[in-house]
């Protein structure tokens, strides 16, 4: 009889925690994007990883302003980039164009993916003309020509001239980027290109002697 007693009493406290586990997975899948109870929670987390989603938390128009002018301002320095292996005559330079190059290539990928997720219009490749002045740093079409134009060590110093005060334009939109933008990975982008332009900046003034 005791035994039957207890038997039930502990039938009875199995189902109550079977019904509380039921309570907190329904609460659990109500806070979750995709209402799946119980699972949402792992869901919710491994969707937060994935790149270049929009599940890294919400954007504000800094963060647009930030990738649409950073987009174009990055052509332009793969740009000048380009016309360095033709033209340099210093190895150094040579190689912080290619350096240039292959980091920030791949920076413009990631940012035309955030703008297109969202919903937002990716800068045309021509558009840069259009929209300069609003940007630090950039080049007039008349600089480009004379970069263009130059070679040897004069290309050296015009480059490196130029570089210079692009890169402190981008570095200057990517403290405001810190400053005023909501989403996660581009403030972490920002970090990143004051990071590696001010340092770039440091070797360009280096090796034209105003170090």
């Amino acid at each position: 009889m005791i035994r039957k007693r207890s038997l039930m009493r502990r039938t009875a406290a199995v189902a109550a925690a079977g019904a509380a586990a039921l309570v907190l997975a329904a609460c659990g899948g109500n806070g979750d994007d995709d209402g799946s109870a119980g699972h949402g929670g792992h869901a919710a987390t491994a969707s937060s990883s994935a790149p270049a989603s929009a599940s890294q938390g919400q954007h504000n128009a800094a963060d647009v302003a930030f990738a649409k002018g950073m987009i174009p301002h990055h052509r332009q320095a793969v740009e000048m980039a380009d016309l360095a292996p033709d033209r340099a005559q210093s190895a150094e330079v040579k190689k912080l164009a290619a350096d240039i190059k292959k980091a920030q290539d791949p920076e413009i990928k990631t940012l035309s993916g955030w703008l297109t997720s969202w919903g937002e219009d990716v800068p045309a490749e021509g558009a840069m003309d259009h929209s300069m002045h609003d940007m630090g740093g950039m080049m007039t079409a008349e600089e480009m020509t004379e970069l263009e134009n130059a070679s040897g060590k004069a290309f050296d110093t015009a480059f490196m001239e130029m570089m210079i005060k692009h890169h402190e334009g981008a570095v200057g939109m990517a403290k405001t980027e810190q400053a005023d933008g909501a989403y996660g990975p581009a403030k972490k982008m920002a970090g990143e290109i004051i990071d590696s332009q001010s340092a770039e900046i440091e070797q360009m003034n280096q090796l034209l002697g105003k170090g």
